[in-house]
């Protein structure tokens, strides 16, 4: 799956679960996003998941740093 794709997705996803118009960058974080707390963090993850028929490792959701690492993990899965 190309990676404007992904994007597009995520973006999509974001958005749903954020309520809010939101443009994603590789480096983009919680810190950029003005509700995501760690409740959303949860409500986000299992969103992801179910847009792209996939599940994250408990490592990975707890070492990702940016919606760039996300967008490579949803990318490497797509391509199993």
């Amino acid at each position: 799956m190309a990676s404007a794709a992904i994007y597009a997705r995520l973006e999509k996803v974001f958005e749903d679960v954020f309520d809010e118009k939101i443009h994603l960058t590789p480096t983009t974080t919680a810190d950029d996003v003005e509700d995501w707390d760690s409740l959303e963090h949860i409500t986000l993850i299992a969103a992801v998941e179910r847009e792209f028929g996939m599940k994250f490792k408990m490592g990975e959701i707890s070492t990702m740093k940016n919606v760039g690492e996300m967008a490579d993990i949803v990318e490497e899965r797509a391509t199993r």
